[in-house]
């Protein structure tokens, strides 16, 4: 199929970029007036409408502009039921921390998840899923972490293994966060937890998990304990991704760098230290800007971090309780409004370097020949990126592509 009459082409890449770090993160390259082409859900082929091949299959943009498909790569988007009675708690002005403490927050979640059957799970994230995907969504990391038993984590990661099986449109990474918090039976203790997480847990997720993350912050795990985790993790091929500096600059940036992690995700709260640490390493800065405006929390400091020379993403953190919205579009907004970064550095934070921080920016992430074709069409009175990103409420899209076929 061929698109045509596109009003502007935005965020071509080679296809040997992986990551953009830094003022790299200042352009995206586009062409205006273009064509793109794709088979057999690969991109092969764009160009201005001057150039452009004649084809049978040919579909009109209207001159409506058109991005990559956005790269979200922080969810915990299978969970039971709701946490809409903490969203009152959250009004009357209990903090997160608070209501953790007095049984709400995770291990509400955990309790719910662990009541259902894998069908009822399954269904409500697969409409999850259809929901992220008709708004852009091209490829999303989900974590487990609201089992927090032996048998809720392995249930979680098979509805994860079925919702790649039925998407296949989609890119789907696994993560395994089992120390997402110390599970009821264990309270009290945190050091028995963190050794069945290691001893009967990991075992499990092994040729199933892409990832290993732990939720390394204040009144959550330790330095320490996240170390022991990660590199009992390490022989089994999971690749650290941590929460980190959401609560406290708690020292799992660098613990997370040290491991080789993928990402540091979350880092509201984030001081110089971390982030020369984080601009001389490969480890990806994901900011969670949906669970700040949520949660009444800073947003994380990202234009200073690429300023400095980072690898930043934004990602949504899709969850029940910080940040019940999987919406990219918003993400990218929060981005530009409450972190002030310029539109071209917010399209490259939720696409390629989206891509980055899941390990698949070969074949994610960016408009280029070899990538999947994965990709947004807008109506075309929507027509710049700085007008989709200001309107992040109206109806703007036309169509998604992902993999070549039309969601």
């Amino acid at each position: 199929m061929i698109i045509k009459n596109i009003g502007r082409l935005i965020g071509i890449q080679d296809p040997s970029v992986r990551r953009l770090r830094g003022r790299e993160m200042d352009d995206v390259y586009c062409i205006d007036n273009a064509w793109l082409r794709f088979y057999d859900g690969v991109i092969t082929g764009f160009g201005e409408m001057r150039s452009c091949p004649l084809n049978d299959d040919m579909l009109d943009a209207e001159g409506g502009i058109v991005i990559p498909a956005f790269c979200d790569s922080h969810t915990h988007l299978v969970w039971a039921g709701d946490r809409s009675g903490e969203f009152v708690d959250k009004i009357e002005g209990k903090s997160y921390e608070e209501i953790a403490a007095n049984g709400g927050g995770i291990l509400n979640s955990s309790d719910l998840l662990n009541s259902v059957s894998d069908d009822e799970l399954y269904d409500a994230a697969a409409r999850r899923l259809r929901q992220v995907m008709a708004m852009g969504t091209g490829a999303i990391e989900i974590k487990t972490g609201y089992g927090l038993t032996l048998e809720g984590e392995v249930k979680m990661m098979r509805v994860i293994e079925r919702l790649r099986a039925g998407f296949p449109m989609l890119e789907i990474k696994a993560t395994f966060l089992g120390a997402h918090a110390v599970g009821r039976a264990f309270a009290g203790r945190q050091g028995d937890y963190v050794d069945h997480v290691i001893a009967d847990m990991l075992p499990l997720m092994a040729g199933k998990a892409d990832f290993v993350d732990v939720f390394c912050d204040k009144g959550f795990f330790t330095v320490d304990e996240t170390d022991r985790i990660l590199k009992a993790a390490a022989p089994y091929g999971m690749l650290p991704k941590i929460h980190a500096n959401e609560l406290d600059c708690s020292g799992g940036v660098q613990v997370g760098i040290a491991n080789g992690a993928m990402s540091v995700d979350h880092l509201e709260r984030i001081g110089d230290e971390e982030i020369r640490a984080l601009a001389a390493s490969d480890t990806v800065a994901t900011m969670l800007p949906g669970a700040s405006f949520f949660l009444g929390m800073p947003y994380g400091s990202a234009r200073k971090a690429i300023d400095a020379g980072c690898v930043v993403a934004l990602a949504s953190d899709y969850n029940p309780g910080s940040s019940p919205s999987g919406s990219m579009p918003f993400v990218m907004s929060l981005g530009c409004i409450k972190m002030k970064l310029s539109p071209e550095r917010a399209l490259n934070a939720v696409s390629i370097n989206g891509a980055a921080a899941m390990g698949l920016s070969d074949r994610c992430g960016s408009i280029s020949i070899g990538k999947n074709a994965s990709f947004v069409i807008y109506k075309s009175y929507a027509s710049s990126l700085p007008y989709i990103i200001h309107a992040y409420s109206e109806p703007t899209i036309a169509a998604v592509y992902l993999k070549g076929q039309r969601i």
